[in-house]
């Protein structure tokens, strides 16, 4: 029992020796470590900025080499677009006045024009070949310009609207029902044109000394070339061959189609039901304050889609599935909006369309 107890006491004294020669051990190593760590730091710390560019250049170069590696694996993940940009056939325009024969031709931009435009009459110019240049009729430009008959000379300077129409300044007293009343439009028209501004958007008042672009408009005690025929629709709902848009509502054609306005507008003071121009699933049916107001949009499923906007009444909720030529609404004023109308808009695989051309 003695020698158990005298082993025992001679084991813990040798983990005791040993754990303090460890120690010992661990810790000149440790104080070793620091001095070196403390050695290179003050190497690299002298050393600073000296290798910034380098280093930049290389994690750029690393990653361009890592994007043209990947960009294939990308490209895969959509078929059908990827594009060899050694294989595209490059269409460049140079815009000079110097060709082979010898003429000048003035190139016009094809950015909408937000306002009237100043144009110099060239050799050759006529008020038809101006109006075809810029996609306006020739009567807005002898209206603007205050032109008798087709009498233009060169280097005259002409005033061309951006759109169709008659361009008004805003006298005391004028207001977007009155101007469009004298000049035989719509308000809705002027409250759509994109770029006519109002000092209230939601009473759209408009302030003295403004020009204001009044699309369509035509000239007081001027007699058009080509009379305007108001368009009537037809009865709603009474085309009902399959395939075709049924016309949504009855009124008469108050707006057409254009780039600032992708739509028809159909007026009618009765205010009457506006129904399903064809068969689909309603997608939208709420209310705004602004823009459409009461509206809704219908997935025909078969890539049309159709909009009515500025309801007073709205028929449908959404998921709702509704046969063509049925009521989904009333007609109404709401949103932005200065009378009783609906807005109808078509669009194919989201490319809004001119109704008029589905409609039937």
């Amino acid at each position: 029992m003695e020698e158990i107890i005298n082993f025992t006491d001679e084991l813990k004294l040798f983990f005791a020796d040993l754990g303090n020669y460890l120690g010992k051990k661990l810790h000149l190593s440790f104080l070793r470590f620091e001095e070196g760590k403390s050695t290179f730091v003050a190497a690299l710390y002298k050393q600073r900025g000296k290798m910034a560019r380098q280093l930049i250049h290389t994690g750029m170069a690393g990653l361009a080499g890592a994007g043209m590696m990947i960009a294939p694996v990308i490209a895969q993940e959509f078929p059908g677009t990827s594009v060899n940009p050694w294989e595209v056939e490059s269409n460049p325009q140079v815009l000079s006045a110097t060709t082979e024969t010898g003429e000048i031709e003035t190139l016009v931009s094809e950015k909408v024009r937000d306002g009237i435009k100043e144009y110099k009459v060239e050799d050759g110019d006529t008020v038809a070949s101006i109006s075809k240049k810029f996609g306006v009729d020739p009567e807005t430009i002898r209206w603007q310009n205050n032109l008798t008959g087709d009498k233009i000379k060169v280097g005259q300077v002409l005033q061309i609207l951006p759109v169709s129409g008659i361009a008004h300044k805003v006298n005391k007293g004028d207001t977007v029902h009155s101007i469009a009343k004298k000049y035989d439009s719509s308000s809705q028209a002027i409250v759509d044109f994109p770029f006519n501004t109002f000092s209230n958007d939601e009473t759209f008042e408009l302030a003295i000394g403004q020009v204001v672009i009044v699309p369509d408009g035509v000239k007081p005690a001027e007699v058009v070339v080509s009379p305007r025929i108001r368009q009537l629709t037809p009865d709603a709902g009474s085309v009902v061959a399959s395939g075709n848009f049924a016309w949504p509502t009855n009124g008469t054609i108050s707006q057409g189609y254009a780039w600032y306005h992708p739509a028809i507008d159909v007026a009618n003071r009765a205010a009457p039901n506006v129904l399903a121009a064809d068969s689909g699933r309603v997608t939208y049916a709420a209310c705004l304050s602004y823009g459409y107001g009461c509206h809704v949009k219908i997935d025909h499923g078969n890539g049309f889609t159709t909009l009515y906007a500025h309801f007073s009444q709205l028929y449908v909720t959404v998921g709702q599935s509704v046969s063509r030529g049925s009521a989904i609404g009333k007609m109404g004023s709401t949103g932005r909006s200065t009378g009783t109308h609906l807005h109808f808009e078509v669009a194919k695989n989201g490319t809004k369309l001119n109704p008029l051309t589905v409609l039937r």
